[in-house]
């Protein structure tokens, strides 16, 4: 019935009507409160704040000095940095300590104890306190205050040589916390030694000389082939203060073997005498040449009296040949070259001899493909990392660096905790410290390690460091200069010491590689283009009559797309390799055969004309041209044939207009194919298409020429006789004729001629 009634318009009763408000609250009510929750989660999220450090990372702490690194008896040693308050609260009663702690055994304990952070109440030693300590009133929210602690060495109570771990501290109090306790703490390593060891542990350094490629395949069209830079970046690193500059000016202080790409050296040599940028669709000339000569200058200095190893020519990734490019014919081929270039340019360049027979794998990481790949292009030494080459042995010491590892090969083991020290961020004070400190501790600790004879250890770091990086390196390595525990060696004589016999000599296998540095191999497919543009490369140049022009700047920017430092550039890697292949096409593109029009041949035989244009800036030669008959029945040429050659020959900037006999047999149209080979029958350039109209006179048409010659023959005569008979009579005759018939269309083709065309004509460019 309330149906009924609901459906005539009858409102429901009161009751009813209240009953229906409350069951829609009830039900609704839940709905409602999951809409008002949803947004008020993220909301209420967005609002919490960042968490604010506590206990005793309230307050963080920078060693910026630690002065000097590794002192002796009778030293004061200097402690400067800054402690910042990242907390909430002011501190009040702030005081800066040093701490001593307690000898450290082993290059192990140095790695635990560098990973501790915080303060460890028992662990960490108590303060020297007394007149050592700063003192600051008030340290606000937010703020920084520098500090300085300067205490005499002998008041450290530092007993045996070895590693001490060295601390500073920050004790205060906050409103939270109204008594005195550690709020900050940053520990180092303080290497002490007194006096020079009888037995000290030889240091190998390399200072390594590498850069991205910045020269093009392109050079300028003038005589002395003005190379073309893809920017004129590398020029900020010439320059003072820049990471290249700061290699050499620092480099020059210090005990090391200098690690060359010579692909760097020959860049800058372009730029000194002579250079031009790409600017757009166009090149401008680059204006850096006296830094890159004052560059070379200091370089040639410090290189003077010192070790040089050449790399390779451009530093080509051997792992990506061996796991991505030696399947692919030709590419291992590249790598003989780079090495036989290395050491001419080095030679050229510096005047120093270098040595060509090391191979540095990336990072240091073998396996059986890699060292394979090394050895191939006659290196006998390479470069690996311990952390590669691990040892198996369980030696309680560090081996000495150079081991066999079959087939006459030595394996250079550079130490992986050395050569790692300084690739993390060494543009802050703080951060140079405790890794330079670091650095000095862990030499240290490798001296004092078990054994009775001296050691080879090499460190090798990253291939391109930074400026920070640099100072870094110079720093810890001047403080090895007093030599109390460490002397130089050169690479050479390091690679050629005696093999510890107790040293792993075993290649690990391809499946343990990296997985992170495989994928920054350069993909097969980097290698196929390498290939084709190489392929190209060999066509062009057998047609040139100064092929060096080509040859050397193309075959150096091939080098240079297997360069290790396209790793992680996968991008430009890929934009570098389609840039030499397109110049080089367009190169290639610059002799061609002119499009030609229609020809109509309006007799049985006639010559056909085909034009090739040399728009290069030297000749060429060794070059065919063939002209193909598609209906050698309709159209034959050559003495009946369906194909004939010539050869071409053109000088620099002209064209050459060949000619071929032909000869027509039937009327029609005849498809002819031009195309140019080299001589040994490579097709070079794309094929030019043309049609040949054949118009044929039959003997009817002859039959209809001969009357018409006839009655004109016959008109001639009877004028003739007219004039003479009118003569006779003396008088003017009219001659009667017809007006004289204009001669048949000159043909669009020449009458037959075995005759050659000219040397050619200039060619517009």
């Amino acid at each position: 019935m309330a149906e009924a009634a609901d459906n005539q318009g009858i409102g429901p009763s009161p009751a009813r009507r209240w009953l229906r408000r409350t069951a829609s609250l009830i039900i609704g009510a839940p709905l409602v409160a999951a809409l008002l929750a949803v947004p008020a989660a993220p909301a209420a999220q967005a609002g919490v704040p960042a968490k604010t450090p506590t206990g005793s990372e309230t307050v963080k702490v920078s060693l910026d000095t630690v002065s000097p690194s590794a002192p002796v008896k009778g030293d004061t040693l200097t402690v400067a940095g800054t402690v910042t308050n990242r907390g909430k609260d002011t501190i009040t009663q702030a005081q800066v300590d040093l701490r001593v702690g307690s000898r450290l055994f082993g290059r192990t304990s140095i790695d635990t104890a560098a990973q501790r952070t915080g303060y460890v109440p028992g662990g960490d030693p108590a303060p020297l306190g007394g007149a050592y300590t700063v003192k600051f009133a008030k340290l606000r929210s937010g703020t920084s205050q520098d500090f300085t602690l300067s205490v005499p060495v002998d008041e450290l109570d530092l007993g045996d040589d070895g590693v001490y771990q060295l601390g500073v501290s920050l004790t205060g109090q906050t409103a939270h916390a109204p008594y005195d306790h550690v709020l900050g703490i940053q520990r180092t390593f303080l290497p002490w030694q007194e006096e020079e060891r009888d037995s000290r542990t030889k240091i190998t350094y390399l200072w390594p000389l590498i850069a991205s490629a910045h020269v093009t395949a392109e050079t300028n069209s003038d005589d002395q082939q003005t190379p073309v830079f893809a920017d004129d970046d590398l020029a900020a690193e010439l320059a003072p203060g820049g990471r290249l500059e700061q290699m050499v000016s620092l480099g020059s202080q210090l005990p090391v073997t200098w690690v060359i790409d010579p692909d760097l050296l020959a860049g800058v040599d372009a730029m000194a005498t002579g250079y031009r940028v790409k600017s757009g669709d166009t090149t401008v000339t680059g204006k850096n040449h006296a830094v890159a000569k004052k560059w070379l200058t200091s370089l040639e200095a410090a290189v003077s009296d010192s070790k040089v190893v050449a790399l390779p020519f451009a530093d080509p990734d051997l792992a990506s040949l061996a796991h991505r490019g030696k399947n692919v014919s030709g590419a291992l081929s590249h790598l003989q070259t780079a090495t036989e270039l290395a050491g001419s340019t080095v030679q050229t360049v510096l005047h120093v001899k270098p040595s060509t027979d090391f191979a540095w794998p990336v990072d240091g990481a073998i396996d059986p493909s890699i060292v394979d790949v090394a050895t191939s292009a006659g290196a006998h030494k390479v470069i690996a990392r311990s952390d590669s080459l691990e040892e198996t042995g369980g030696l309680s010491y560090t081996p000495t660096a150079a081991r066999p590892i079959g087939g006459g090969t030595t394996a250079v083991v550079s130490d992986a905790r050395l050569s790692t020290a300084f690739e993390g961020d060494m543009s802050k004070a703080g951060s140079s410290t405790l890794a330079v400190q670091k650095f000095l501790a862990l030499t240290l600790a490798l001296s004092e390690q078990d054994t009775d004879e001296e050691r080879s250890i090499v460190v090798a770091p990253q291939r391109m460091p930074t400026a920070a990086q640099a100072q870094s390196m110079a720093t810890a390595l001047h403080a090895l200069d007093d030599g109390r525990w460490t002397k130089p060696l050169g690479l050479v004589e390091a690679a050629e010491a005696k093999p510890d016999s107790d040293a792993t000599t075993t290649i690990p296998r391809s499946s343990q590689y990296p997985k992170k540095l495989r994928s920054q191999e350069l993909p097969t497919q980097a290698f196929q283009d390498i290939k084709s543009t190489q392929v190209s490369l060999n066509n062009f140049q057998v047609i040139l009559t100064q092929p060096e022009r080509v040859v050397s700047p193309f075959g150096n920017a091939v080098n240079r797309s297997m360069s290790t430092s396209w790793r992680g550039r996968p991008l430009e890697a890929q934009q570098y390799r389609d840039s030499v292949r397109t110049y080089l096409q367009s190169l290639v593109n610059e002799v061609q055969i002119i499009s030609k029009s229609d020809v109509t041949l309006s007799g049985r035989s006639a010559t056909i004309p085909v034009t090739v244009q040399n728009r290069l800036l030297q000749g060429v030669d060794h070059l065919v041209l063939r002209l193909k008959s598609e209906n050698a029945t309709r159209l034959n040429l050559n003495d009946g044939g369906a194909v004939a050659e010539r050869p071409i020959r053109i000088a620099a900037g002209h064209s050459q207009s060949v000619k071929f006999d032909a000869a027509a047999n039937v009327n029609g149209q005849v498809q002819m194919t031009a195309q140019l080979y080299t001589e040994d029958g490579t097709p070079y350039g794309g094929e030019m298409h043309f049609t040949v109209k054949v118009s044929e006179v039959t003997p009817t048409v002859l039959l209809v020429i001969a009357g018409g010659l006839l009655l004109l023959v016959l008109a001639g005569i009877r004028m003739y006789t007219q004039r003479k008979r009118a003569n006779a009579d003396g008088t003017d005759g009219d001659n009667g004729g017809e007006p004289e018939q204009p001669s048949d269309p000159t043909p669009d083709t020449s009458p037959e001629s075995r005759a050659p065309s000219d040397s050619g004509e200039k060619v517009e460019r």
